[in-house]
């Protein structure tokens, strides 16, 4: 169970907290504010139920407080008790941040109302208790009383945390210039209280800088496993070994958080039913973003027969009385409740030692799951001994173990590695699991260093072979190229793992976190820490340019030309096998009338000469007048084969010639006359066959410059 948590932000909401100070973009108040949501949104991220949060705003127009009496807690304000954060608490929050019209008001008194807030709280619970204090240090402090509140600050162990814009702090390297003479005092206040109460001082710049850097979320560890390792079958042997263990996860992945399905409710799709635009759905200024119009959506599944006898020839049927079924090929195989039970493989708990093999034999492509590690059972001297004796077997033999783990009763076995690990301060072995037969996939690749032809001749020197200059080329490419920082002791380190973080789960997060705070506001571009290994250091580049360069001269690398419109035309014509010219030899000039007698050839001719839009327009307008005609003048479906064809023809060499829209407006045109009965009577069976041989319109899955759906497309092959 995770360890009960509460804090109290402390927020300065002065008439100076207003203001833009050296040349920053934002006043001191939205610069506080980043570091405040971002541990906000962070805690309600986690949905803990007993991560509180209460925040007190001081230097505020009006008084809200529980000693709102005394002068002395005057402009001070409770904006939020000690409880758990939600969406509406943080959008209520969120509209009452704003910079007040006064200086007055006291940090110090702020801060004993915070002590009383968590006192009243937590009593003499366990809990995390933390205090965080942000302000410019401009208004006016009463250090009076300031020692006592030292003295209850630690007799509760209260965290203080204590930040400022512009604070000065030599070990950061900020320091304000003509610093005001009262925030100085105030600043050696803060900072004599924290230190006397052993808690953090610093200056908002860096709070804010190192919000960039991801919080890595620490986990609570759990045994996914408690049981024995075992080596012999100890019901049947006395001499088997037994060693009581538990199993821990060393790696696991972190997932980022999935997406969730909402709808409209039904009280907002009521009032855009009376034709008040939902506002949700409208996305105007005006919309509620707090959720309230939206509600989850819930899934239902039913199950259908096929039944003669019932309103549209299906029955609904409970899932009670459904068998279940097993896809065999394109058959679904049924098995009984009593056939099943019988395959059901009896297992019990336990990993099993089936045998050892060689180290160095094992390839590490064969891991198949995260991690994990296996340990004596706690508070066990034995089982440690006994462990930790197979352990050192192990790696003094250079061995590893291959086990059958079963992980719970009647639950199907895997086959499991167990490795040595010995560490200066524990032991323990690595499990990963491996394959079974049926999980390998075998493939045989033409080797890279050599061609064998047909004969069975070796040839080490040809065309698709690199050549001596290439390999070395490429050889020293990759060296110069090497990820490697050297540190004061000449040692180097390729890729700091601490450094390294998940883009997908950390971007997600912060744009989840920051659409919580500005539901309207674009989410801000990715931290520069989590893009920093997407693409190689500056320096290595200019470092391996020359080696590049040669790289490419020697492979002879030439530029792709970028794909265009109409690229089937700027194809050379396909020429005879003679070689000669057919056209030149006969003087004939190009093509720019159609034959009705010899549409087909004539018409790709047309397309293979042309040298702009408007001539291929023009050949499809030709083609699109002989179609009709064969079409009106078609005695019965003497003439349909031929239209098929023909719009076959048309549809493929406009594909090819990426004009998808001009055979789209013709069919649209051609099955409206069809419908319509305007081409000779009733043509309804040539449009069946349209549909038959799928010659519909062109849509966007099947040319990208086409602007039909593939849902459109299909509902346009409907007959009506």
């Amino acid at each position: 169970m995770a360890d009960k948590e509460a804090t109290v932000y402390i927020v300065d909401f002065g008439k100076s907290m207003g203001e833009r100070r050296h040349g920053r973009e934002v006043t001191d108040l939205e610069w506080a504010m980043q570091y405040v949501w971002d541990r906000i949104t962070g805690t309600v991220a986690t949905g803990r139920k007993m991560a509180l949060l209460g925040v007190i705003g001081f230097r505020t127009d009006d008084t809200s407080n529980e000693l709102e009496d005394d002068p002395d807690y005057s402009h001070i304000s409770v904006l939020s008790g000690i409880k758990q954060f939600l969406m509406p608490d943080i959008r209520e929050l969120s509209d009452r941040i704003k910079p007040s019209k006064t200086n007055k008001g006291d940090a110090i008194s702020a801060l004993v109302l915070a002590i009383q807030m968590i006192i009243t709280q937590c009593k003499k619970l366990k809990y995390k208790r933390r205090i965080v204090l942000v302000t410019n240090g401009e208004g006016p402090m009463n250090p009076d009383n300031l020692s006592e509140i030292t003295k209850k600050i630690k007799e509760d162990d209260i965290e203080l945390i204590i930040l400022g814009p512009d604070f000065d702090d030599p070990e950061y390297g900020v320091k304000e210039e003509d610093k005001d003479p009262r925030k100085a005092e105030n600043e050696a206040l803060l900072r004599s209280l924290a230190e006397d109460c052993d808690g953090a001082y610093g200056t908002l710049e860096q709070a804010v800088a190192e919000l960039e850097i991801p919080r890595v979320k620490s986990t609570r560890i759990m045994a996914t496993f408690k049981g024995h390792l075992q080596l012999g079958n100890p019901a049947e042997y006395d001499t088997a070994v037994r060693i009581p263990v538990e199993r821990y996860y060393r790696t696991y992945v972190a997932k980022a958080p999935s997406a969730s399905q909402f709808a409209l409710s039904t009280e907002s799709a009521s009032r855009q039913g009376k034709g008040e635009l939902s506002a949700a759905a409208a996305g105007t200024q005006e919309s509620p973003i707090d959720g309230s119009s939206l509600t989850g959506v819930r899934n239902i599944r039913t199950y259908q027969i096929t039944d003669d006898t019932a309103p549209g020839g299906k029955r609904d049927v409970e899932r009670d009385e459904l068998a279940k079924g097993y896809e065999y090929g394109r058959t679904a195989v049924y098995i009984s409740e009593t056939d099943q039970n019988i395959t059901i493989l009896e297992t019990y708990a336990a990993i099993e030692l089936l045998g050892f093999i060689q180290s160095e034999t094992y390839d590490r492509y064969m891991h198949m799951s995260t991690t994990n590690i296996i340990i004596a059972q706690r508070a066990n001297d034995k089982a440690s001994l006994a462990l930790s004796s197979f352990i050192h077997a192990l790696f003094e033999l250079e061995c590893y173990a291959v086990a059958r783990m079963v992980l719970k009763e009647n639950k199907a076995p895997v086959i499991v590695l167990l490795a040595p690990s010995i560490e200066p301060d524990y032991e323990c072995l690595l499990e990963a699991q491996l394959p079974f037969a049926e999980d390998v996939r075998t493939y045989r690749f033409p080797p890279l260093d050599r061609v064998i032809t047909v004969s069975g001749k070796v040839v080490t020197q040809h065309r698709n072979l690199p050549n001596d200059d290439l390999l070395d080329a490429m050889d020293k490419y990759v060296q110069s190229m090497e990820l490697a920082d050297t540190d004061e002791n000449g040692d180097s380190e390729s890729l700091p793992i601490d450094d390294s973080f998940s883009p997908v789960l950390h971007r997600i997060d912060a744009a989840v976190r920051h659409r919580a705070i500005h539901p309207r506001d674009p989410a801000p571009p990715p931290a520069p820490i989590l893009t920093k290994f997407s693409h190689p250091p500056q320096e290595l580049v200019k470092k391996s340019k020359k080696h590049l360069d040669k790289l490419i001269a020697v492979s002879d690398v030439k530029k792709v030309p970028p794909k265009t419109k109409g690229r089937k035309r700027t194809r050379e014509a396909e020429k005879p096998l003679s070689g000669l010219d057919v056209d030149a030899l006969l003087h004939q000039e190009k093509r720019t009338k159609i034959s009705p007698n010899n549409a087909i050839p004539e018409f790709k001719q047309t397309l293979s000469q042309a040298e702009n839009i408007e001539i291929v327009k023009e050949a499809v307008q030709q083609m699109s007048t002989i179609i009709q005609n064969q079409v009106k003048h078609s005695l019965g479906d003497a003439n349909y084969d031929r239209v098929t064809e023909g719009l076959g023809v048309m549809r493929e060499e406009l594909i090819a010639y990426e004009e998808p829209a001009v055979y789209n407006d013709f069919l649209k045109q051609l099955k409206n006359k069809l419908l319509k009965e305007e081409l000779g009577g009733d043509r309804r069976e040539l449009w069946w066959l349209i549909r038959k041989n799928k010659l519909g319109l062109i849509d966007q899955q099947q040319s990208e410059r086409s602007e039909v759906t593939e849902e459109e497309a299909k509902e346009f092959m409907s007959a009506k």
